[in-house]
């Protein structure tokens, strides 16, 4: 269950990493409100999983999962560059939390 929860909560630092771009230094209500709230949710959901996860693994992927899920969100939707290095580099990400897990 732990795992689950950290995903999530790794999910919600994707969401609040945006709504924080969307809110334009805080001047725009709602993506202000959405930041807040995710940003609370996701920082609960980490607490929840060191519970029972090294703090080292569950922040590694904790992170992971937000960098990478921002990345590919502006890649997606924002049409910011998805060259083969950015690409790349994701893919080092992903196997460094993978490797977290596994090791």
């Amino acid at each position: 269950m732990a795992w689950v929860v950290l995903v999530v909560s790794g999910l919600l630092e994707t969401v609040w990493a945006v709504s924080l771009a969307q809110s334009q230094g805080f001047t725009r209500l709602v993506p202000s409100i959405v930041f807040g709230v995710a940003m609370v949710l996701s920082m609960v959901g980490l607490a929840v999983a060191l519970r029972s996860l090294p703090v080292g693994t569950a922040y590694g992927v904790w992170v992971g999962i937000g960098a990478v899920g921002t990345a590919i969100y502006g890649m997606v939707v924002l049409g910011e560059p998805a060259t083969v290095a950015r690409l790349l580099c994701l893919v080092a990400i992903i196997a460094g939390v993978a490797g977290l897990k596994v090791l």
